[in-house]
């Protein structure tokens, strides 16, 4: 505890200091962390800031929940040794989470060359400070030497490191530890298609057109030891993002992952920070860091995995339409034949006031498929209902109702005729 407020402490100084010498400005190819960032995905090939030398940008996210959900299930006893019966929920009830920050750095290395790189300075699963991932963005090729090379500088960006892949469009809506400033509601989706990996990815961008193929190292670690068990991930990209009339924006894009073997593929299991629903569904000896994925499901297909994603955008004027249609299919090590599961998400948001303060919002999620282990059909459903208020450009608050109901688990499992429900409020600060 000492540790984060020590580091709290620094990030301020850090960027007070920052502040005071002029730091804070936007960057090149850059997406802004606070309201400005609403509803960009890909940052865009417009050259807006202009290069005037390397160049340090400091910023931070930090998010606080108050809870006040409750849980049911009928799974049957299931007793340890020492007569603890593992399928008895733990009795939750109304109170604040554990806060969470992102410190995120951005630096100008050369004209359209750009580093970042994001540390969790606290968060539910781990208490002290570690590197989420970082990479290098190059959108002109000018620091070679060789002129202006137009072919890449006007179409072209390519990441290169330790990074958040781009598989589908959910990943830059979603809430990721201290940073919920984009996502309208509380919680991610119930599968959350998020990890970090190892790779390059190259992104062309013209006239509304957007491609991009990536190669991974399909693991959120990597290694070099069972080279039997690793083979590349490749991901895969292709949509259409453009206003076409007045105040009407349509986005559509379908996305593939693939590999063919790992040694732990991460795709569903990847956010090491934790989900927003503190203890739900979880029995009595859970801990908050050590069941730190409560109220989310993990399909278990961590050897080869096969994903595709279409996502539709729509925004006309205020009203805002979100849809993840979803399917993959995989296997764990070892197990004989491949499961498919399938999600759906539908997120409805409405703006108004100035510069859309405020907002309205709706979400209906279910995923359902082939249980690991049992070969169960099973199912869970999700409807979240909510609102924020943007106080300034760098602050939201937001409400949100949720409810959902997990269906076809065995009477063994601890999720048998399970369900949550309750309200949940969130304060944001991004900058």
């Amino acid at each position: 505890m000492k540790k984060i407020i020590f580091t709290a402490i620094a990030l301020i100084g850090f960027v007070v200091s920052g502040m005071a010498q002029g730091l804070q400005r936007d960057m090149q190819f850059w997406r802004p962390y606070d309201q400005r960032g609403l509803n960009i995905f890909e940052t865009g090939k417009e050259d807006t800031v202009a290069f005037d030398g390397m160049r340090v940008r400091i910023g931070g996210h930090f998010a606080q929940q108050w809870q006040n959900l409750s849980h049911s299930n009928t799974a049957s006893p299931n007793l340890n040794p020492n007569g603890v019966n593992l399928n008895q929920l733990m009795e939750i009830g109304a109170g604040t989470n554990l806060a969470t920050a992102n410190l995120n750095i951005d630096v100008a290395l050369a004209d359209g060359v750009r580093l970042n790189l994001i540390t969790y300075l606290s968060s539910r699963h781990h208490p002290e400070a570690w590197v989420k991932g970082g990479f290098i963005q190059v959108d002109k090729l000018d620091f070679l030497g060789l002129g202006e090379q137009d072919w890449f500088n006007k179409y072209l960006t390519l990441r290169v490191g330790h990074m958040e892949i781009n598989y589908g469009d959910a990943h830059f809506r979603r809430s990721d530890n201290g940073n919920a400033m984009w996502n309208p509601f509380v919680g991610n989706y119930i599968m959350d298609a998020f990890t970090t990996e190892v790779g390059g990815e190259l992104f062309f961008q013209n006239k509304g057109w957007l491609a991009m193929v990536a190669v991974t190292g399909g693991e959120i670690q990597g290694g070099v030891t069972n080279p039997a068990n690793r083979n590349p991930n490749f991901i895969g990209k292709f949509g259409y993002d453009n206003m076409v009339a007045d105040d009407l924006r349509v986005r559509l894009t379908g996305s593939i992952y693939t590999t063919s073997g790992s040694q732990r593929n991460t795709l569903w299991g990847g956010d090491r920070a934790g989900s927003r629903y503190y203890m739900v569904m979880e029995n009595t000896l859970a801990s908050t860091a050590g069941n730190f994925t409560s109220g989310r499901f993990n399909p278990n297909q961590t050897d080869n995995i096969t994903a595709w994603v279409i996502n539709p955008f729509v925004k006309f004027h205020g009203l805002e339409f979100f849809g993840n249609f979803e399917r993959t299919t995989g296997s764990a090590r070892g197990e004989a034949d491949n499961r498919t599961w399938n999600q759906i998400g539908t997120d409805l948001v409405y703006r108004f006031g100035t510069h859309e303060k405020f907002y309205v919002a709706g979400r209906y999620n279910k995923v359902e498929g082939t249980l690991f282990g049992s070969g169960l059909e099973a199912s869970i459903d999700r409807v979240q209902v909510g609102g924020g208020w943007f106080v300034t450009k760098n602050i939201l608050a937001k409400l949100e109702y949720v409810s959902q109901n997990y269906n076809g688990f065995a009477a063994s499992d601890i999720r048998n005729g399970g369900k949550f429900n309750g309200l949940m409020i969130e304060g944001v600060i991004g900058f």
